[in-house]
């Protein structure tokens, strides 16, 4: 595979033939094409964000009072992004955050998005609200690298199937949300009465669950769909969830966890404490508690908490290549990106998830790069300034 940037020239000589691409490579402008493009609901579950909004805006004014100073004369005739983050290489320290219901941006949801990241060598973050079964996922990723996400079911047997069938499927970690043991007060979906679960769409990993259909008195049809929904209703998520829960996991689960959704150190301690491999400082882009802290403000207190006991990986209010650099330079391992991807979704199915993974890629190695570092070793909190620009003599 050849650099990320090489993107950029790909897109210029195509331009020699008047050949321009379809969709913009500035990713922040996605949102506003898919608001024309996606039905009300659809544009709202995915652009809205809990109570006012205030944390999802949050999130962003974050990443502005973060700057990159950059650094001239260092050698950067070549640069490697390549890492490996919990057991899995990656090309670049970049993954496809889990969503889930991609079906009503696009009818080939996740299986469009696994395709894209199969392409691309990303790993992809499967939701366990996903449009279309686990196993379909993982046919559509091949030999892709892939993660599973869970929100934790109330019925335990219900979980642990679920996390043996991501085994089974060839997920090789589990990312578990701790934030949505409920959902949250969301304007834009109650205004518009929409919450496409109680439709039947982000509800496949459950409906193709044996033990969920055991449940239910079978497998699901138009004879026990409505108590079938009862049934995801009344064991989503499970409220009375407590650190000593973990260890449910780890009899469960033999490869790397990561806990998504921790925005304090003692928590992160309590993570690493736990035996948990990793944790994902995230706010879950806003969706979840308004008046929250911003996820790239809470990232330096958890690096520094348990940097060098646990992974750290980050997500919330990433929309460029900077972004991520950003995130990297503060202490993260990896930076799960969100929205953006769904955007591209929305757009140009898989060939527009190919378009942003690849802009992402291409904009963050020229960052790296043209802030004066051959790869992803010089970023560190050196290069980035909050305010005043304290200067060194170091190198």
């Amino acid at each position: 595979m050849g650099s990320p940037a090489d993107f950029q020239n790909e897109i210029y000589l195509k331009g020699l033939g008047d050949v321009v691409p379809e969709l913009p490579t500035d990713l922040t402008r996605l949102e506003g094409l898919a608001e024309e493009r996606l039905s009300a609901k659809a544009y709202g579950y995915v652009a809205g964000a809990a109570g006012s909004e205030h944390t999802a805006r949050a999130n962003r004014e974050a990443f502005d009072r973060w700057r990159i100073v950059p650094r001239m004369l260092r050698d950067v005739g070549g640069c490697d992004l390549a890492t490996r983050v919990l057991g899995t290489d990656m090309p670049a320290p970049v993954l496809l955050a889990p969503i889930g219901v991609q079906a009503i941006f696009h009818p080939d949801g996740e299986l469009a998005v696994a395709r894209a990241a199969a392409g691309t060598g990303l790993t992809t973050v499967l939701s366990t609200a996903a449009s279309y079964a686990m196993e379909e996922v993982a046919a559509a990723n091949g030999d892709g690298p892939r993660w599973y996400q869970l929100y934790w079911p109330k019925d335990r047997e219900l979980a642990a199937s679920l996390i043996g069938r991501a085994k089974a499927a060839g997920y090789t970690a589990l990312v578990v949300t701790l934030d949505t043991f409920t959902l949250a007060w969301r304007p834009r979906d109650l205004d518009q009465a929409y919450l496409p679960f109680l439709r039947g769409i982000g509800v496949a990993n459950y409906f193709s669950d044996p033990v969920f259909q055991e449940a239910v008195g079978g497998p699901v049809d138009a004879s026990n769909r409505d108590a079938a929904l009862m049934h995801w209703v009344a064991n989503f998520g499970d409220p009375t969830l407590t650190w000593d829960d973990l260890g449910f996991l780890r009899e469960h689960w033999d490869g790397p966890i990561a806990l998504k959704g921790i925005q304090h150190p003692d928590d992160a301690r309590r993570a690493v404490d736990a035996g948990m491999d990793g944790v994902i400082v995230s706010n879950h882009g806003g969706r979840q508690l308004d008046g929250a802290i911003a996820s790239l403000d809470a990232l330096p207190g958890v690096v520094d908490a348990v940097g060098d006991q646990a992974t750290v990986l980050f997500d919330s209010g990433v929309r460029t290549g900077a972004d991520i650099a950003k995130a990297l330079a503060i202490g993260a391992k990896a930076v799960l990106v969100g929205r953006p991807y769904i955007y591209g979704l929305a757009l140009g199915g898989e060939a527009g998830v190919r378009h942003v993974v690849r802009c992402l890629l291409a904009e963050l190695e020229l960052t790296v790069t043209l802030s004066g570092h051959a790869g992803l070793d010089g970023l560190t909190r050196e290069i980035l300034a909050t305010g005043d620009i304290r200067h060194g003599s170091s190198g």
